[in-house]
């Protein structure tokens, strides 16, 4: 078994680009687009990870890993290339290079192969001079099969003075074809009879999604046999997000280099509770806040952006610009309608879906990264996520909703001097909703309460203002909104009344969570089906709490 060594990493992770003169060392900045480098960029230590995938490459294991759009697979694997490659002798390929030609036929497929792997041997002074120039010659052959490819990698690996690592970044690419289920199965047949055939240590694809589920015929009479070709893979056991701690450690040394008084704990602590870890948009915000935000009448200094109303200005940017992130979300939503239903009705329902991985709509928003399993139930994967689908779900209604165009028509009147008056926004809303929906039953209610309520308030708060939806309330019979609009914050739950009893206890909870965000008024929307009801709205005290409930 290989035995690495960490101070090589540590000091990998620590140089700093210098010219030859002895200038002063290049400024880092914040990475989204490709790959990061430590030596360029902040971004999070990857030792722990580095010392975990290297666990199952020292046992010969084969792996995937899959995760969301930039994730940081890239990344990770030209890292894990660098941490390896005294104990390795690794051929890291990108099916990015290979055009739709390469998987013609298997002769095409393989010299394309053997082309991309021969250049990336180039630097590579242990690879064996014959061995290489047998699948160079493949690279020029039109008729080399992929048997023969094959044969040759194998007689590089029986040669090599280093265990060989195959990578190969950007599966997603070949899955669609034929050609590359056969070089699956090639590899997967080379694997099973290892003792008898040199082949590759360890081999690792990347890619979103699971070559797991790839099936291939392996009969060619009528009664087909289904088989998955990467049925060898072992399970990847390492976290692809990022953590609090990762955070905290990348927001330490950008502090070392700036000198703000950045309270890098709870920057770290917000930043992760926007996104759960997802490195791009970590990134992207880090992003925002130095180079976006300062500059701006809010925030003249860089260190004024470095702060929870500096986090949630550039999370306004972040939540109205395109990227490919966001297109590959809203592109998977049209290309799946299943997917499109299921986050819909989690988001605006309120109904819980319990995780279950042979759900196929349940199965692809998990493996996409737009959903994460939460001690057994389904939830969206981070606050951004669900930001973004809320804000998407409701524009498309909100052009032929009356509730979005009336409140847009009386946006003026609950701003004044740049504060938002909740008092008289849920004032209008129930007498506008008295006007539209009193009629409306109760299963209505439990499917639409919450998304009239944003159509209601997102035309008000929109370009100044943000709202999320509390996750320790979700799924729990009613909603606690967070509104944050110019600094303050304004806490609304939404609930279906269900008797005194029970609204006794919600203002209880809603008081309590009020002082668990040390605020002092809270807002409470009440969907009430009693005959005997008395709609409008009321000020009560509840302990030291104020809260202004308006029932409808």
């Amino acid at each position: 078994m290989a035995i690495h060594t960490m101070c090589g990493l540590c000091t990998w992770y620590n140089m700093h680009i210098s010219t030859a003169r002895g200038r002063a060392k290049m400024r880092k900045y914040f990475n989204t687009e490709g790959i990061c480098n430590p030596q360029e960029h902040y971004m999070v230590n990857l030792g722990k990870r580095m010392a975990m995938i290297s666990q199952l490459i020292d046992r010969g294991k084969y792996f995937s890993i899959n995760c969301g759009r930039q994730y940081g697979k890239t990344t990770t694997l030209a890292a894990l290339k660098t941490y390896l490659q005294e104990d390795y002798l690794i051929a890291s390929l990108d099916f990015q290079f290979l055009t739709q030609a390469a998987f013609r036929d298997e002769y095409t497929f393989s010299a394309a192969f053997a082309k991309r792997f021969v250049l990336s041997m180039r630097n590579m002074p242990e690879a064996d001079g014959e061995a290489i120039e047998g699948i160079r010659k493949c690279a020029e052959d039109s008729k080399c099969s992929m048997a023969t490819l094959f044969e040759r990698l194998s007689d590089l690996c029986a040669v090599s003075p280093k265990p060989v690592i195959l990578m190969i970044d950007e599966v997603d690419s070949a899955s669609n074809y034929q050609v590359f289920l056969d070089f699956l199965a090639l590899l997967r047949g080379y694997y099973l009879h290892r003792k008898e055939f040199p082949t590759f240590r360890s081999v690792i694809l990347a890619g979103v999604y699971d070559i797991r589920n790839l099936k291939q015929k392996l009969r060619a009479e009528s009664e087909h046999k289904n088989n998955s070709p990467w049925n060898i893979a072992a399970e990847f056991p390492v976290a692809m997000a990022l953590d609090e701690t990762g955070i905290e450690g990348m927001l330490a040394e950008y502090e070392a280099d700036h000198h703000m008084g950045m309270d890098v704990q709870v920057m770290a602590e917000l930043l992760y509770e926007e996104t759960s870890g997802y490195p791009f948009l970590v990134s992207r915000l880090c992003q925002l806040m130095d180079e976006r935000i300062p500059g701006s009448q809010d925030f003249p200094e860089k260190r004024d952006a470095w702060t929870r109303a500096g986090l949630l200005a550039a999370e306004k940017i972040l939540l109205m610009e395109k990227n490919p992130l966001f297109e590959s979300l809203t592109g998977k939503l049209e290309e799946y309608p299943e997917l499109r239903r299921l986050l819909y009705a989690m988001l605006f329902s309120g109904k819980k879906a319990v995780y279950n991985p042979d759900n196929a709509a349940i199965d692809m928003a998990n493996m996409l990264g737009f959903v994460r399993n939460e001690s057994g139930n389904l939830a969206v994967a981070n606050r951004i996520f669900e930001t973004r689908l809320y804000n998407l779900f409701l524009s498309e209604e909100e052009t032929t909703e009356s509730f979005s165009s009336i409140a847009a028509a009386d946006r003026n009147q609950f701003v004044k001097n740049g504060v938002l008056d909740m008092e008289l926004l849920l004032e209008k809303f129930v007498l506008h909703w008295g006007d539209l929906y009193s009629a409306a039953d109760e299963r209505f209610i439990e499917e639409n309460g919450r998304k009239f309520f944003l159509l209601y308030l997102k035309p008000v708060i929109n370009g100044a203002g943000n709202y999320y939806i509390e996750s320790r309330t979700r799924n729990q019979g009613r909603t606690d909104v967070i509104v944050d609009y110019h600094g303050r914050q304004y806490i609304v739950e939404i609930k279906i009344w269900r008797g005194e009893e029970y609204n006794r206890r919600g203002e209880e909870q809603l008081a309590a969570y009020l002082e668990d965000y040390h605020a002092q008024k809270g807002y409470l929307l009440s969907f009430n089906f009693n005959k005997h009801k008395v709609t409008g709205v009321r000020e009560i005290l509840c302990g030291d709490k104020v809260i202004y409930e308006a029932v409808v």
